[in-house]
């Protein structure tokens, strides 16, 4: 245990509130400039992706006529997509994106993640600022945590963009949801900044809390990708059928990556982070321990914590097993981070424990 720190800066905390607040006006620029991207991109390759599926379905793709220098034709054969679906059902290329390929939307694409970017600097910004008005963790409270949580969350999707991943498809439900965290955290979670309970003044603070934070992150991004992966195995299994979807459904689901890179994509994501879920669970356990004199008491927060590990090994047991490919298996990973979701609002707030000493 350390002692007690000194009383907060209230300085530093209303600074802290203020890059919040600016953070959520730059992420609001972001989010209208992933609009733009989405909209004036190109929506021309509704066509060209329809008759990729439906050749996959069982019709020939298209073919190409090529002049000749005297005025003869020959005709070449399209070549066969290989990109396989997650239920081994389809052969679909990857969308071009929310710019849909298209210099105009390009410019407004790379304007958002600019954006997004400037937002995470200065959301990180008031974070730290959180931290330093109490010299602590800035994650004692559900406040701190969802301030935390988002700028994770988007500095992992940067690190991903930096790493040359395909994933600014992301962007606009990111920025989107990221702006509803943080309206949910100033307005019904906020709480001053102040000096925690002593049994909260652990290095395992730094530690368990930490890990959890980045856990609900990574674990989110999963979850984008398994919703999007949904919505784009129906468009996909409606054109290979012969259907006509929608104008706006074409519009946008036509410029995703297809359901296999969507399927695989959240596969990989949950499964890279699991293993740090696991010793999130030993942490917490070992800190309880410390402080509590018993590693497990059956707590609302322990127990919603060993449910959502259970659901994820599920999902990833599943995953593996052929018949659990595709669409269950998204529907369960679904499943899992509305248990990390419940773990963290419902149980903070609807139930008691040993954890709710923290407050809100």
């Amino acid at each position: 245990m350390t002692p007690l720190a000194a009383a907060a800066n209230e300085n530093l905390a209303e600074i802290s509130n203020y890059l919040v607040y600016s953070s959520m006006a730059v992420y609001t620029l972001a989010f209208f400039a992933h609009i733009a991207e989405w909209t004036f991109g190109s929506r021309s390759k509704v066509a060209r992706t329809a008759a990729a599926l439906t050749g996959t379905a069982g019709a020939a793709a298209p073919a190409v006529q090529v002049r000749g220098k005297g005025g003869a034709t020959a005709v070449l054969d399209r070549p066969k997509v290989t990109t396989r679906s997650g239920a081994g059902t389809r052969d679909v290329p990857d969308g071009p994106g929310a710019a849909g390929g298209t210099v105009q939307g390009d410019l407004y694409g790379r304007i958002a993640v600019s954006l997004t970017a400037l937002a995470f600097l200065v959301e990180a910004a008031g974070v730290v600022t959180r931290a330093l008005s109490v010299e602590r963790a800035p994650w004692g409270n559900m406040y701190e945590f969802s301030i935390t949580f988002s700028t994770v969350a988007v500095g992992t999707y940067l690190v991903l963009l930096a790493l040359k991943k395909n994933v600014r498809w992301l962007g606009l439900i990111l920025v989107t949801t990221v702006l509803l965290d943080l309206g949910i955290a100033v307005t019904w979670l906020y709480t001053d900044s102040d000096q925690l309970v002593p049994a909260l003044h652990s290095y395992w603070l730094w530690i368990h809390v930490s890990t959890a934070i980045f856990c609900g992150a990574v674990f989110y991004l999963g979850a984008a990708g398994a919703v999007l992966y949904l919505f784009r195995d129906s468009y996909e299994a409606k054109l290979a059928g012969g259907g006509k979807p929608g104008r706006i459904a074409s519009s946008v689901l036509e410029r995703l990556p297809s359901a296999a890179s969507l399927d695989k994509f959240s596969y990989r994501i949950n499964a890279a982070v699991f293993p740090l879920w696991t010793f999130t669970i030993i942490a917490g356990a070992i800190w309880a321990g410390d402080a509590w004199g018993r590693y497990w008491g059956w707590d609302p927060k322990e127990v919603w914590s060993f449910v959502t590990w259970v659901a994820y090994a599920c999902y990833l047991h599943a995953r593996a097993t052929a018949g659990w490919k595709g669409r269950k298996a998204a529907y369960l990973a679904l499943f899992a981070f509305a248990c990390w979701i419940w773990n963290y609002y419902g149980v903070n707030i609807l139930l008691s424990g040993k954890h709710s000493y923290a407050g809100v």
